[in-house]
């Protein structure tokens, strides 16, 4: 990162069910509401049926009426191939559809057209930027965007694309629970070590940290990059549907409306069960059958909910010991369990980490917000507002390349503090070889093809020598945003020869600088759709009052006034379906001028009206008897009810 940053720094976390977007005002981090004045945007995209692209609540609100054209979950599939088994399961999961793309990658596809997941990440992304500048007033270039700790190197680099794409400046991705710890170590200023438990929407991360004197020094990190919130929604949206089917026969995941409101209800119930110890699910009109209408009504109980999602609670708890076995310490070593993500609200999972952890967990944070809050800090150290903070993380998984009988030879470990750098020397495997192909992978299993390949080059051009004798020099260097440079060098001719892993599909830079350009030319044009809705409201609102005005005036408005009225909003009437907004602002402008004289007799009206009850008031007193207690009688009363049949 070079060069002095000028403008503010925003920090996102982009989940994979809502994201959130923060600031630092001073020393303090502030969390932005949106446009509907809440703190978490979901992160969803629509597109309608006439090409309007809706994005977080909007978005939302609509799901039921449009599951096919509504992406959620996005997050999943970002830096995955198409047959990737995650990605296969999730095809069963969503009303969506998932495309394989020219390059092998999972894109999805809505109205009619493809989109690769960052994409659909820029568009949430985008979404995070207006609503930092709607609160800031001005212009956000950079920003610090978070992805859990345990995102491959793909993963990371389609986010980092994403951030491209919606025209942000990404300084640095940083990891989720690192961001979790360094909002509360800023906020608790104590040494220790602690554990940050982040069970999100999509997603869990568990992350051993070590915090002392300003640094916060990851010592080991695990997860499951396909474990979080919608599974548990999944389960609930299975039993609905299998209670339904044996209630009345039919089953409700084969009807994409249906399965979107099971969805919606799953949700709730699931959010209704951290609270409450049971909750009714009440879906009317549900489907139909010959008979007519079928509707869904099934009790929830906590115990029913957490015996339905056991298993995923229990998943948690493998990847929390290799942390620890890992960072080389014992449960009893850790001085405070951090819980972050909102899946950490129900009981049981609360539960569980108390039993495994042997100690309650820290509920100081608010889970929902405090990673947008830890990139707000990283931001605010990178552009220097923050001082005495030294973030040290690490690489989640090893790095390596496939030797000779497809083994996986590692050169970085997982775990290695970055930024790093390190090389290893190898040799041909036959004689006269005059290039090898360097295929790099990432993963913890002893056969490469086992493991996650980012890519693969070649090194061409070496001298004919017998085998073993060549010396090639590769070298691995992962920066700051856990994202992977490979280079290699033939030491005899010092050929050298770097890629970008490009995740053996990912976005070409083409296709980045093409979708930058279709972000920027899609902003202009939402923005013209803004201006035509906000001049027609300003049309229709004036059209409203003004024939209210005149309607309430009558023959107080006079002819000449009523004509020249009365034809400046015929005009007006007739240019509303307008596209064109110049036209609509000039006929409203217009009306605007004329009915002033409205206003000329509005006031005059009132006018006469309050002398006229002057002049009545004195009239009215000389009138009126005097008022005395004397005679007045407490009566009985009988309250008659009129009879309403």
């Amino acid at each position: 990162m070079s060069g002095k940053i000028s403008g503010k720094v925003i920090g996102i976390d982009l989940g994979t069910t809502n994201s959130c977007v923060a600031i630092m005002e001073g020393t303090q981090p502030r969390v932005i509401e949106n446009a509907e004045g809440v703190r978490t945007t979901p992160s969803i995209v629509a597109f309608t049926g006439n090409g309007e692209r809706l994005v977080g609540q909007s978005a939302k609100r609509q799901a039921v009426t449009n599951p096919e054209n509504t992406l959620f979950a996005i997050k999943r599939l970002i830096g995955r191939r198409s047959d990737d088994p995650m990605v296969t399961k999730d095809k069963g999961m969503v009303p969506y559809h998932i495309i394989q793309a020219e390059n092998g990658d999972a894109w999805v596809e809505a109205a009619g057209k493809g989109y690769a997941p960052s994409q659909i990440s820029a568009f949430i992304l985008g979404k995070m930027k207006e609503t930092a500048e709607a609160y800031l007033g001005e212009e956000v270039r950079d920003a610090v965007i978070t992805v859990p700790a345990y995102f491959n190197d793909s993963q990371r680099q389609a986010t980092k694309d994403a951030g491209q794409i919606a025209g942000l400046n990404v300084l640095r991705i940083i990891n989720e629970p690192t961001a979790a710890a360094l909002a509360y170590g800023l906020e608790k200023k104590k040494a220790g070590t602690i554990a940050v438990y982040d069970l999100g929407g999509g997603t869990f991360d568990v992350s051993i940290l070590e915090i002392g004197d300003g640094v916060f020094e990851v010592k080991s990190t695990n997860g499951d990059t396909f474990l979080g919130g919608e599974d548990f929604d999944q389960r609930v949206i299975e039993f609905l549907a299998e209670e339904f089917k044996k209630e009345n026969g039919i089953d409700l995941r084969k009807d994409r409306l249906a399965l979107q409101r099971l969805k919606e209800a799953a949700e709730k119930a699931k959010i209704e069960l951290s609270s409450a110890l049971q909750t009714d699910v009440n879906l009317p009109f549900i489907t139909a059958d010959q008979n007519g209408p079928k509707h869904l009504n099934v009790k929830i109980t906590r115990a029913k909910f957490e015996q339905l999602v056991e298993e995923l609670v229990e998943r948690t708890l493998p990847p929390c010991a290799a942390a620890l076995k890992d960072a080389g310490v014992k449960a009893s070593d850790i001085d405070e369990v951090v819980l972050v993500g909102g899946m950490t609200r129900m009981p049981r999972v609360i539960e569980k980490v108390r039993e495994f952890f042997g100690r309650e967990p820290h509920k100081g944070v608010n889970p929902d917000e405090v990673v947008a809050v830890g990139a707000a800090i990283q931001g605010a150290v990178l552009k220097g507002d923050v001082r005495d903070v030294l973030l040290l993380d690490v690489t989640p998984l090893s790095l390596g390349i496939e030797t000779l009988g497809g083994v996986f030879t590692r050169i970085i470990d997982r775990n290695t503090t970055v930024p790093t750098r390190k090389s290893q020397v190898f040799s041909t495997a036959d004689d006269n070889q005059h290039a090898v192909t360097i295929r790099v992978f990432q993963g913890e299993r002893e056969i490469a093809l086992h493991n996650k390949i980012l890519g693969e080059f070649n090194l061409e051009g070496i001298p004919p020598a017998p085998r073993g004798i060549p010396q090639i020099e590769v070298t691995f260097d992962i920066d700051a945003n856990g994202i992977v440079h490979v280079s290699a060098k033939d030491k005899a001719t010092g050929k050298e020869q770097q890629i970008r892993i490009q995740a053996s599909g990912g976005l070409s830079k083409d296709e980045i600088e093409k979708m930058v350009r279709d972000a920027e030319t899609n902003a202009g044009e939402d923005r013209k759709r803004r201006e035509q809705v906000d001049a027609k409201n300003q049309a229709d609102t004036l059209v409203y009052s003004t024939e209210k005005s005149l309607r309430e005036l009558g023959d107080k408005v006079p002819a000449e006034d009523r004509t020249a009225i009365e034809a400046a909003l015929a005009d007006l009437k007739g240019v509303m379906e307008s596209e064109d907004v110049d036209v609509l602002k000039a006929k409203t402008e217009a009306l605007a001028q004329v009915s002033m004289k409205l206003g000329e007799h509005l006031y005059k009206a009132a006018q006469e009206k309050t002398a006229a009850s002057a002049e009545a008031a004195p009239e009215a007193e000389a009138t009126q008897p005097e008022a005395s207690d004397a005679g007045v009688v407490d009566a009985d009363f009988t309250e008659v009810k009129e009879d309403k049949n």
